[in-house]
């Protein structure tokens, strides 16, 4: 038997081992090539959330959008194949995905429009592990799910640019070789006692981290120049991230100075911050393509902000517990620089003495959606889920209004609990 023969024996008994085993559940359908024509939804493999079109508009030049899936129609996408891929048409208007203005920019939205045989209405799926990267034939980008507007950006491996099928019910399921990837740190916002230090060490000068860090969950805490963890402004990092970097597995301890700053796009994972300084962290940049992700751990005692968003680009808040704190996140609102922000909170727990949830400016077409939040010890509802402001470049921001509106703060009443 060949090498080929034996490999493609292999995969196929190990499928069908998997199969046996259930390590294969319900109707997702994992990745290894492309699907074939039919019926499905979408889901981001970051959200949670489906592909859908904005109100489920059956005009030409409707966004795309991701929101809460329920297997609408408008969240359905009929594939069939076309020139450089597939062709993935709303099965409630009939129109096609497409490039916003046959645009090769980073950032342009995702649209529908009438099926025209374009190479901007023609989509790649490509297969990365369990999911599909969703590439344009026109642009070479990918289909990325920024905040509400899905959007698209170069390809990289962000979870926010990865896509998982599932079979709409009309039409042939896919059929590649099973694929079991493992689940990697917290899935679920932590409960019950935060965790003890192994060790703990001084910081009198900001560590710079390029590529991954692992702290060992080790305490990190400031000295000499770094500050006091006051709300003075100026202070320096603990941790100063590269773009691209992850430091996971921290606990930031007092006084933390000004935490942690992100240059660019940056993954922090199960880390925790005992006594919150000036902010937890900072996230800077300037590419609108940027993702910032914060994944597991939590926060507590923060006089002001938890997680201040400066620079353009996408934050997505998942798994993450908050305790004593005035706002958990804050899109800049005096900036001397200015940009689109978003955000995607998802899976948090806000224990009181708290504020708000989160402040976005509605002016720069700032977007926070929200799910599955859970508030504590807030029997009168005090805590702002969503407030609005009108930034600006100096001076100070007006506040304008608080609460879902469908189109910047997004979210609906099943999306927040209390407890």
């Amino acid at each position: 038997m060949s090498t080929k023969s034996r490999l493609r024996a292999c995969v196929v008994a190990g499928a069908a081992a998997l199969l046996a085993a259930g390590a294969v559940v319900g109707s997702q359908l994992p990745a290894s090539a492309a699907p074939a024509s039919g019926s499905y939804t979408l889901v981001n493999s970051f959200s949670g959330l489906c592909l859908d079109v904005t109100g489920a508009s059956a005009s030409d030049g409707a966004v795309l959008t991701q929101s809460s899936c329920n297997g609408a129609a408008s969240q359905t996408w009929r594939l069939s194949s076309a020139s450089g891929g597939q062709k993935l048409v709303a099965s409630h208007s009939g129109k096609c995905a497409d490039i916003q203005g046959a645009s090769t920019s980073a950032g342009k939205p995702v649209i529908q429009q009438a099926c025209s045989g374009s190479a901007f209405q023609s989509w790649d799926l490509t297969a990365g592990g369990s999911n599909y990267r969703v590439v344009n034939a026109g642009s070479t980008k990918c289909l990325n799910a920024e905040g509400s507007t899905v959007k698209q950006n170069s390809c990289d491996s962000a979870a926010s640019k990865q896509w998982a099928l599932k079979s709409a019910g009309s039409g042939p399921d896919p059929s590649p070789t099973p694929t079991v990837t493992p689940t990697t740190g917290p899935t679920n916002p932590p409960t019950g006692s935060w965790p003890s230090p192994n060790g703990q060490q001084a910081v009198g000068a900001t560590i710079n981290v390029s590529g991954s860090m692992d702290g060992g969950m080790k305490r990190y805490y400031g000295t000499g120049d770094l500050g006091d963890g006051g709300q003075s402004e100026g202070q320096d990092p603990i941790f100063k991230l590269a773009d691209g970097a992850t430091l996971q597995n921290v606990i930031l301890g007092a006084p933390a100075a000004d935490g942690i700053h992100c240059t660019g796009t940056c993954t922090l994972k199960n880390v925790w911050w005992e006594d919150v300084g000036e902010d937890a962290a900072t996230f800077k940049g300037t590419s609108a393509s940027q993702t910032m992700i914060i994944d597991g751990g939590g926060a507590r005692s923060a006089t002001d902000k938890v997680f201040q968003h400066n620079g353009p680009g996408t934050m997505y808040i998942k798994n993450f517990r908050v305790e004593n704190f005035g706002k958990l996140y804050r899109s800049c609102g005096n900036c001397s620089k200015q940009y689109q922000r978003n955000v995607v909170i998802s899976n948090v727990v806000a224990t009181t003495p708290g504020k708000v949830i989160a402040g976005i400016n509605t002016n720069y077409g700032d977007t926070a959606r929200f799910s599955s939040i859970r508030i504590v010890d807030d029997s009168s509802r005090k805590v702002v889920i969503c407030d609005k402001y009108k930034g600006v470049t100096s001076g100070e921001p007006s506040h304008i209004g608080s609460g879902a509106d469908g189109v910047n703060c997004l979210y609906s009443s099943s999306d927040i609990s209390y407890s």
